[in-house]
């Protein structure tokens, strides 16, 4: 059950709602937002008790969502999330494009990159600090020196950034430096992990597993939002299916989808999806011509040198590319970049 208070109602009285949970011996999670506070009711299974928490001072309405997933439900809330990474929006009119390598390897490498993602019109850098990786035995990543080197990164563009955070014991570090937390596909129902970033208040950015349904990924985003933390973008990035010539299966469909499930952002991850560069674009065209808030791009500098993901990242001169076609189609459904 869901408690949706009135906008602008004064704190006191979601408060009070609360007290009168507790001593029915329920218990409630609150989400408090820039206009109104939204209250679940965990451990409610009956529609009966809907009239009595209506009537109390405050209350705009109460919805049974029956659906496993409450607080990240479009049922929820009446207008869409907005997400924000420092200045940055994603849920808005603009298709945020957040750029970068897929892992930081050395200072250099992510500056010049950084440089470029600003001069091409990106408005978020991303870098991978910590990197699961499917074998042991490869590049895991610079750890918190990658951090420092996203950190100077930001410092000389101004560029908010994201990088992922593997372990729940890495959040408060990773939270230091970081403008906004990923949670990878293999990750994706790491539930002690989805816990702690959500306790953490920042931005994070959900993306979906290779082998999940779109209510798993909603299920997923259920677990940060439940510790109050709403600010959560969704990325499609494919899934596994009997296709072997890409990388992933791009799920096209997932975006307006989860769009009309949800009120979250929904991002995609052209990249991963397709695993070759030169797939990207078209796919990038097709997710925001499908809806999709943003688009989550690998970029190097030389992605034959590259120590992950090579095959998948753009060139600079790709990336301008990218940026300039999307502009146009964001432009034809009514959006801008």
């Amino acid at each position: 059950m869901i408690i949706v208070m009135r906008e602008k109602a004064r704190p006191e009285l979601a408060e009070a709602v609360m007290r009168e949970i507790d001593r029915m011996g329920f218990k409630s999670h609150p989400i408090v937002g820039v206009e109104r506070t939204v209250i679940g009711v965990i451990g409610v299974e009956t529609s009966e008790l809907v009239p009595h928490f209506e009537s109390l001072e405050g209350v705009e309405r109460v919805l049974t969502i029956l659906k496993p997933y409450k607080f990240v439900a479009r049922a929820a809330r009446e207008e869409r999330s907005q997400v924000m990474v420092k200045e940055v929006c994603l849920g808005g009119k603009e298709v945020v494009v957040i750029a970068g390598p897929c892992a930081v390897e050395d200072e250099t490498q992510i500056m010049r990159t950084a440089r470029v993602v600003k001069e091409g019109g990106g408005k978020i850098l991303r870098g991978g600090a910590f990197k699961p990786r499917t074998s042991p035995h490869t590049f895991q990543g610079l750890g918190e020196e990658g951090l420092k080197m996203l950190a100077a990164a930001r410092a000389e563009t101004s560029l908010p950034f994201v990088t992922e955070v593997v372990d729940p014991r890495d959040v408060s570090l990773v939270a230091e430096y970081a403008d906004m937390l990923q949670i990878g596909a293999r990750n994706m129902q790491n539930f002690s992990l989805l816990s702690e970033v959500g306790r953490s208040g920042f931005p994070v950015l959900l993306k979906r597993s290779y082998s999940s349904t779109i209510e798993e990924l909603l299920c997923a985003a259920e677990y940060i939002a439940r510790e109050g933390n709403d600010q959560i973008v969704l990325c499609e990035r494919g899934i596994r299916t009997f296709e072997t010539a890409t990388r992933n299966t791009f799920d096209v469909s997932a975006i307006p989808l989860i769009k009309k499930l949800s009120h979250l952002p929904v991002i995609a991850d052209p990249s991963h999806a397709t695993g070759h560069w030169d797939l990207v674009e078209p796919t990038a065209l097709a997710a925001v011509a499908a809806g999709a808030d943003g688009v989550l791009v690998e970029v190097h500098p030389e992605p034959d040198k590259a120590v992950s993901d090579g095959p998948q990242s753009l060139t600079f001169e790709n990336y301008s590319t990218l940026m300039k076609k999307l502009a146009r189609i964001a432009q034809a459904v009514d959006r801008e970049t």
